[in-house]
């Protein structure tokens, strides 16, 4: 079993509030934002913390883009892969860049600059054992980015893939305007 979606004529005036931002923003109420409807503080502090990522920052969005998909694809959560690969497209990201991020193919992809693919190694590492993030992936990534940059990509990778078990953790679906959408990405759900 999992739990409902707090629909707006359920929700109270704290729901509604992040309700509209989160809405105005993302141009549809969508079912993660939901189920905080039972926890409007919580849909607060997630709500602002994903208006924060979802932006150029110290990292440009296509590139926080492409981490919370392979921090997402190595949760197998579709919800948010189908997500953002939607975003992906509307940022004009290409389509076999996005491809290339499924696996290893980024490793040998002509569509990733080496700071990119040092980046998504990160991701892996993180998703895999965040304690052990080898020396040499260290350099590579001191060689490409800023510590800044860094922390950006350490944050984006590990929110998604915190926002990417709680979704599924609480069974949260697609919305119907995905109905009929197949990820590029692999995804075992």
């Amino acid at each position: 079993m999992t739990v409902s979606y707090v629909e707006r004529d359920q929700a109270g005036p704290e729901t509604l509030a992040f309700y509209d931002r989160a809405e105005e923003r993302f141009q549809a109420l969508l079912n993660i934002f939901k189920v905080f409807g039972h926890q409007p503080e919580y849909g607060n502090v997630f709500t602002d913390t994903i208006m924060a990522i979802l932006k150029d920052g110290v990292l440009d969005w296509n590139t926080k883009e492409l981490l919370i998909l392979k921090a997402t694809q190595g949760n197998d959560c579709q919800y948010c892969v189908v997500q953002h690969e939607r975003l992906c497209d509307m940022l004009g990201i290409p389509s076999e860049k996005v491809a290339d991020i499924d696996g290893v193919k980024y490793r040998d992809s002509p569509h990733f600059t080496d700071g990119e693919k040092a980046l998504l190694d990160f991701c892996v590492q993180i998703g895999e054992d965040a304690n052990r993030v080898p020396k040499g992936l260290w350099e590579r990534l001191h060689a490409h980015w800023s510590e800044p940059q860094i922390v950006d990509a350490a944050f984006v990778i590990t929110t998604y893939i915190a926002v990417s078990k709680f979704g599924d953790a609480l069974g949260v679906a697609l919305e119907p305007m995905f109905d009929g959408v197949t990820p590029k990405l692999t995804i075992n759900h």
